[in-house]
């Protein structure tokens, strides 16, 4: 794609790479230097905040159109949650599927390729406000962007039941991939209903001994054919109209409490693992002060845009989106995002 090399107004004629603000230093030699002031001086034209399929799709068109966007990716995280999925299926352009990582590393490296400033480094706030963006990383440098796009993706949900964080690392995880392998011929359990929790079970399969899916209806909301492989696998039991109500162990987890649903009676079901797959939540932490939030809870757009009630800032991935969360939905809407986000600096 094709785009115009400068840009005018607030920011002069300056080249798209950037403008650089003020002259040298003249701070005396050992004076300190403020929070405000530290990082770069150059205004980028795009600073992406978030990884993940819709970042990283973002940097990649951002980059095509001659804005050289900056990324910032999780110094933990870097890459999203896919970063935590194995067989990806569904992502088209991979006939025999690819795992998570593997595609995630690819769109990262495209993006790169076409220029994109990809740093491990973590965001800890923003400001706004102003035609000048401010974006203020966990060390205390700013860094400052004609544009934002936000895809900061969403954080898994947790159960809200004593014992979860006490024990957490301890037999219970919100990701199987990353902890799976420390259940060899186990009895392990996974909560949920949905294609997450079902492709958790299945890989979990693959280690444990016996592995419970506990689902607080009668019928499962996940895809036909997630549930006929769980359905055919001989280690899974599925556990019907029950929910977890309370967690316990000592120095690891020993059992749950199901409760069901329907009736209201209890028991206890002993475990060694307990893997939470019951969705998650937008990350909306440092702009929910700033921007309009829709009734779900996350970033609301225009339209099938993905501008935010702020002009400048344009949101994209699963902080927008309540209902699909998939990743080819997050990388179209990075697209979009980007190219909102040129047309905007298009007409400064």
């Amino acid at each position: 794609m094709n785009t115009n090399t400068t840009t005018g107004g607030l920011f002069g004629n300056a080249a798209l790479g950037g403008v650089h603000l003020g002259a040298a230093s003249t701070k005396p030699e050992g004076a300190s230097t403020p929070a405000a002031e530290q990082g770069e001086q150059t205004v980028h034209n795009v600073i992406i905040v978030g990884a993940g399929p819709a970042g990283y799709t973002a940097a990649i068109y951002a980059a095509r159109a001659n804005l050289s966007p900056v990324l910032f990716a999780s110094s933990v995280s870097p890459g999203g949650a896919l970063m935590n999925t194995t067989e990806v299926e569904n992502f088209p352009g991979f006939i025999e599927g690819i795992q998570g990582p593997e595609l995630m590393t690819n769109i990262g490296a495209q993006a790169e390729r076409f220029g994109a400033d990809i740093r491990y480094q973590d965001v800890e706030k923003l400001d706004l406000t102003g035609e000048v963006k401010k974006v203020i990383l966990s060390d205390g440098s700013v860094h400052l962007a004609k544009t934002v796009i936000l895809s900061t993706g969403s954080e898994y949900r947790k159960l809200g039941i004593e014992g979860e964080d006490r024990l957490s690392g301890y037999g219970v995880s919100w990701c199987a991939t990353c902890d799976g392998f420390f259940f060899k011929e186990k009895d392990i359990a996974v909560v949920g209903g949905g294609d997450s929790a079902l492709e958790e079970a299945l890989f979990l399969t693959t280690f444990a001994r016996k592995v419970y899916i506990i689902h607080r209806r009668d019928s499962f909301r996940a895809s036909d054919i997630m549930q006929k492989r769980a359905f055919e696998n001989p280690k899974i039991e599925v556990l019907w109209d029950s929910e977890v109500s309370a967690i316990d162990g000592d120095s690891n987890l020993e059992k749950v409490t199901l409760k069901n649903t329907k009736d209201g009676s209890e028991r206890e079901l002993p475990l060694n693992g307990l893997f939470i797959a019951i969705g998650s939540d937008p990350r909306v932490d440092m702009v929910k002060d700033q921007l309009t939030l829709s009734e779900q809870g996350t970033i609301e757009v225009q339209g099938r845009s993905s501008k935010t009630s702020i002009p400048g800032v344009f949101a994209a991935g699963d902080v927008i989106d309540p209902t699909y969360r998939q990743a080819i939905i997050a990388a179209g809407s990075g697209a979009v995002a980007a190219l909102d986000a040129q047309h905007y600096i298009e007409n400064m």
